[in-house]
């Protein structure tokens, strides 16, 4: 008897919780908060990118190419090859 009543209990507490959490984040005063947030990040956002400052570009003809030959030949190796034959 003394466990139904504890396991009632248990299940009671969760549900409560489940119940009065649901309500607070479908409530009207939670939406409004959460759009006022989300607009003041983006005006916060909108301010920052103002004052970030435009650097200026350094890379010209930073990458140099260099020509190789293909004249060595490398041995291609497939993988569930190299499994099946035991080459060491």
């Amino acid at each position: 008897m003394i466990k139904e009543i504890k396991y009632f209990i248990f299940i009671l507490i969760i549900l409560l919780f489940i119940f009065f959490t649901g309500k607070y984040y479908f409530s009207d005063m939670n939406k409004k908060k959460s759009y006022r947030s989300f607009n003041e990040i983006d005006k916060k956002i909108k301010v920052y990118s103002k004052k970030i400052p435009i650097l200026e570009d350094d890379t010209k003809d930073i990458i140099e190419y260099v020509e190789q030959s293909n004249t060595k030949k490398k041995k291609k190796f497939n993988f569930w090859k190299l499994l099946e034959t035991d080459e060491k």
